[in-house]
């Protein structure tokens, strides 16, 4: 929000220098991002009155001229066109400096002199025209410094302004807050607020169709206006807060918008259809040219402005270019309205448009203050415009709105901000801020706050108000009293620091992505339509486009993480994520949510640096994820936990890689390798394998107790055995058997080997177990062994079929 301290001046009559009202407003919550003097330097530059404009006769497009400044007159040589005697225009004597930093001398042009040089508002920083001289107003006196002349002695002030205070997007809230910071009476533009009652032949109408997403709309009629350009001080005062003057019509709602924060629209009313405006929601298909002159096609659901035969308007965006005011002007209808924040927001969103009444309206503007603004804006028209106001006017309130009464408690007020006010003081302090209260109670307030302040809603937005009136800088340091008492842990919470422990350890690096995801992953995971990933739940206010839904899955995240790392020539890659995901329930507006853990992989096995002897570029596969998911079974001590091969296929995943991981409840989480169709819709253009588990069922699993013994003081004996079996039994489960027999003094199994090949049979294959024999309390000898390696050796022919190939030591 910008405004100038002259322009605040009108409303309330500070002493305060513009640096203090900054400092000011700025310990009161609104942060002052700039300050600085309105116009740029112009120094030695006057009003300078042409009095004779003759011919150069050495230049064609020269002309000489003779220009007044304080009783005596200046010999200027000038090339521009609309040049004339009685001219005021601005004149740069010797030693001025120019916008492009050009300094302006004494000099001769084809041979006759030039005291000095008459200027554009372009060569003084003051617009961009550059076509002629910038005409100044009648009021000018000629010699009179430029600035002091367009009242250009002036500081410029930014604020910017958080979401909650939409009322201090104008220069009247502004004013409001320097009034109450000084104790100073606020002065309003227009003290009318009700429209003159409606004549019974009223010319138009107005029809709310979708009150719903608009609860007010007030509309007045002008007719015999003059499009021209609006007088000085209204262009200089538009030019000065960034807005470009276009006419008197459309300079008068732009000014009323700065001033009151309420924006408003001016139709050419001969071109409305009917004399008839309907607001309503759009129709499938529909499409309107906004004032931009671009074509607009729009979303059903999105508000308009509209005539009996096409839309108008775009409601609280932008004007049509069918109802534009144009030189040719003579009716205007002027509206001011009240929009849903929430249907202007996502209008502006999807239409990817915003201006000074989007803005606005995005945020909340006063409903009381729309009849008000449009007398206001009403008023100036008639007087700038010549325009006669039809009497009565329309204001149509199908969803009208009550005050709230809030409570407000003194003793909490003081206990929440270390004062000691009495319920007076707080009163008066309220209504330093227009907020009127009454007290009901000897602790207790009844208040009221005042339509345009959306954002008092609760007892605390009170009391904050307190303060910042009060002024943070008064109230007195004090600590509160802080019980030291330790927060409880979540059950997850040590087992994901353990889970982060165990895989940094294995060289990954953690990642942290948003839970806000794109709704077309689903589709690139390829995931059934049964499957619960797919219950996503959008989000009313999307950040981005590609941030429209809440994550059910943390893998996309990473393969984003890697197709960004891969783009960047980084193609050895090892990344995680612990995190919430989030699934839809039907009839219920809060998602299910659950802690997942995963992470990926690609590239090659080992860094460039730390290749072992023999080892060439090889990738990881399979294996290396698989290992990864055995070292974090381990590591959590997860006694049940397994890896069997997957019977449901994952769409995203090549199902021979796929493995499952299982605990006695059921399959806890998957692991393998993407597909590469999925893969290179993520970008991703190398084999990448995931692992994904779910943290909520690990932490609910058996887990072992770490437990400590001493070193054996006897050696162990490492046999091996050799099993051949079908091809589909699986060789881990082969190895989880041998341990679970229970035999005392094995201490270890281990896979070696698995051998496919003659003089096995086709679809049989030799699977080799390395076991390892340890007694804590003797030397084993090899008939003790041998008899428990062969009731080993019998269990596994039984439980796996197939034939024992060889038993040795």
């Amino acid at each position: 929000m910008k405004f100038t301290i002259n322009w605040l001046k009108e409303y309330v009559d500070t002493p305060l220098s513009p640096a203090a009202v900054a400092d000011g407003l700025t310990m009161r919550g609104l942060e002052v991002e700039s300050i600085s003097h309105l116009a740029p330097a112009l120094d030695n530059v006057v009003v300078g009155q042409i009095l004779e404009v003759s011919r150069h006769p050495s230049a064609e497009r020269l002309a000489l001229c003779r220009v007044a400044i304080e009783g005596t007159a200046l010999p200027v040589v000038c090339g521009a066109a609309n040049a004339r005697p009685g001219l005021l225009a601005p004149l740069a004597l010797p030693e001025a400096v120019l916008a492009d930093g050009r300094r302006v001398s004494a000099v001769e042009i084809r041979g006759r002199a030039s005291a000095g040089m008459l200027c554009s508002a372009k060569e003084l920083g003051l617009g961009d025209d550059a076509t002629g001289l910038l005409e100044l107003p009648p009021t000018c006196r000629p010699g009179q410094p430029l600035a002091t002349a367009l009242g250009l002695d002036d500081w410029l002030i930014e604020v910017d302004l958080t979401p909650n205070r939409p009322d201090c997007a104008s220069v009247i809230g502004i004013a409001r807050e320097v009034a109450a910071l000084t104790g100073q009476r606020l002065v309003r533009p227009q003290a009318a607020a009700e429209l003159p009652a409606p004549s019974a032949d009223l010319p138009f109408a107005v029809e709310i169709q979708a009150p719903e997403h608009c609860p007010r709309y007030a509309a007045r009629l002008i007719t015999g206006v003059r499009i021209g350009p609006s007088p000085w001080w209204l262009q200089l005062r538009l030019r000065a807060v960034g807005v470009r003057p276009i006419n008197n019509i459309v300079d008068v709602t732009n000014l009323v918008l700065m001033e009151l924060g309420q924006p408003l629209h001016a139709f050419d009313f001969q071109r409305i259809a009917g004399g008839r405006i309907v607001v309503r929601t759009a129709r499938v298909g529909e499409a309107m040219v906004t004032l931009d002159g671009a074509r607009r096609q729009l979303d059903a659901g999105m508000l308009l402005i509209t005539d009996p035969e096409r839309p108008v308007a775009l409601a609280g965006i932008m004007g049509g270019e069918s109802s534009e005011v144009t030189a040719s002007t003579t009716e205007v209808l002027l509206e001011s309205a009240f929009f849903e924040p929430t249907s202007i927001r996502r209008t502006a969103r999807v239409l990817k448009m915003s201006t000074e009444a989007s803005y606005r309206f995005e945020r909340g503007v006063d409903f009381g203050g729309v009849v008000p603004a449009l007398q206001r804006a009403t008023a100036l028209m008639a007087d700038l415009a010549g325009g006669q106001p039809r009497p009565g006017g329309v204001d149509c309130c199908p969803r009208p709105r009550r005050p709230v009464t809030l409570g407000l408690r003194v003793a909490r007020t003081n206990t929440l901000l270390g004062t000691t006010l009495t319920a007076g003081e707080i009163r008066t302090t309220l209504a330093r801020i227009e907020v009127a209260s009454t007290q009901v109670a000897e602790d207790r307030l009844a208040v009221t706050p005042p339509s345009f302040r959306v954002d008092l809603e609760r007892e605390i937005d009170l009391i904050e108000e307190v303060a910042r009136v009060v002024g943070y800088e008064t109230i007195g340091a004090s600590l509160p009293r802080v019980p030291l008492v330790l927060p409880e842990a979540t059950p997850d919470r040590p087992l994901r620091r353990e889970a982060a422990s165990i895989l940094t350890a294995l060289g990954f690096c953690e990642a942290v992505n948003y839970s806000f995801t794109d709704k077309r992953y689903c589709e690139w995971l390829e995931l059934p339509p049964q499957d619960p990933r797919r219950c996503q739940l959008p989000l009313l206010n999307p950040l981005a486009e590609d941030q429209g839904v809440l994550r059910t899955s943390l893998l996309p995240g990473l393969f984003s993480n890697v197709r960004h790392n891969l783009n960047r020539q980084t193609l050895r890659l090892r990344l995680f994520e612990v995190g919430k995901v989030f699934f839809a329930q039907d009839g219920k507006p809060q998602p299910q949510e659950g802690q997942r853990l995963a992470a990926v992989l690609t590239g090659p096995r080992w860094p460039r640096g730390q290749r072992l002897h023999g080892a060439g570029d090889e990738g990881v596969d399979v294996f290396d994820v698989k290992g990864v998911a055995e070292a974090l079974i381990q590591g959590l001590g997860l006694a049940t936990a397994g890896l069997v091969a997957s019977q449901e296929p994952l769409g995203f995943a090549v199902p021979e890689s796929l493995l499952a991981v299982v605990l006695p409840g059921g399959t806890v989480g998957h692991l393998g390798q993407v597909a590469p169709p999925v893969a290179d819709r993520f970008g991703i253009r190398q084999p990448v394998f995931f692992l994904d588990l779910d943290l909520d069922a690990l932490v609910a699993a058996e887990r072992h107790r770490k437990a400590f013994a001493a070193l054996p003081r006897f050696p162990a004996v490492n046999w091996d055995l050799a099993l051949v079996v079908a091809d589909e039994v699986p060789a881990g489960a082969m190895v989880a058997g041998l341990i679970a027999a229970g035999e005392p003094l094995v201490e270890a199994a281990e896979l070696f080997d698995v051998y496919r090949g003659k003089p096995l049979a086709p679809g049989e294959k030799s699977v080799a177990i390395s076991v390892t024999y340890r007694a804590p309390d003797r030397t084993l000898g090899d008939l003790e062994v041998e008899k428990v390696h062969r009731r080993l050796a019998d269990r596994m022919v039984t439980l796996f079929g197939g034939r024992l190939r060889e038993t040795t030591a």
